[in-house]
């Protein structure tokens, strides 16, 4: 805007205006820090995780695009920083603080896990093992082996496979369990195809790793399938 006055023209410096989302984001603070996560909806809870490292613009799309893309918070968390990345507004060093974030819920529910007695805190390890498998593009087969009061030893990733196959071999399980001097175990493997249902190759395989395990005195827990679509348990479904 120009003023003409003292014979010259003077041009007003305009007062820089404050962000909208600035306001937004202190609102949202104080709704999480007086309601809790339970009580935002997801891309709100991605926004809080985005201001850190997107300090100058709006999170709300961004933390939308996240949803629209993977489909859900898990989803988001469980995505290669290469694609998340793709997603315009995500950057290098966002994509290594959700990665981070995942990691950081994966250890926490180790922690958890390795510090109880299995058994009773079961739903401790589905969560976990959901974490860690089941959002992976390729089927992994992990082995949870317990000593006698039912604590984990070691949690092993045996192998990964392709999409739909992993091979799996009784001897060496039952070989490893030997040599940790575990007592019992859990098998667990994913399905990328996001159907939890076991194959038939599935349990055949399985009687075959607890008739090995039972012949050395290793029990055999429970084998289960993790996805995107929930879990299966051999033993809540009379497999094993």
């Amino acid at each position: 805007m120009e003023d003409a006055s003292a014979g010259g023209l003077f041009v007003k410096e305009a007062k820089a205006e404050t962000p909208h989302y600035h306001g937004h984001r202190d609102r949202l603070r104080e709704r999480f820090l007086s309601a809790g996560a339970e009580n935002l909806p997801d891309y709100e809870v991605l926004e809080l995780l985005l201001f850190g490292v997107i300090p100058r613009r709006d999170t709300k799309p961004i933390a939308k695009a996240l949803l629209a893309k993977f489909g859900s918070f898990d989803e988001v968390l469980a995505a290669s920083p290469e694609a998340l990345t793709k997603v315009p507004g995500i950057g290098d060093s966002a994509a290594l603080m959700l990665k981070a974030v995942q990691a950081s819920i994966q250890l926490a529910l180790q922690t958890r896990v390795r510090n109880a007695d299995v058994i009773s805190s079961w739903n401790d390890l589905l969560d976990y093992c959901k974490s860690r498998m089941a959002h992976d593009a390729t089927e992994q087969f992990r082995l949870i082996y317990l000593d006698r009061k039912n604590k984990i030893i070691a949690d092993e990733a045996q192998q990964r496979g392709t999409v739909d196959h992993t091979p799996v071999y009784p001897r060496e399980v039952v070989k490893r369990a030997l040599e940790l001097n575990a007592s019992a175990l859990v098998m667990v493997h994913n399905h990328p195809s996001g159907d939890p249902r076991p194959s038939r190759a599935d349990i055949e395989m399985t009687k075959k790793v607890k008739d090995a395990a039972a012949a050395v005195g290793i029990t055999l827990h429970d084998h289960v399938i993790v996805s995107r679509g929930g879990h299966v348990s051999f033993r809540s479904e009379g497999l094993i």
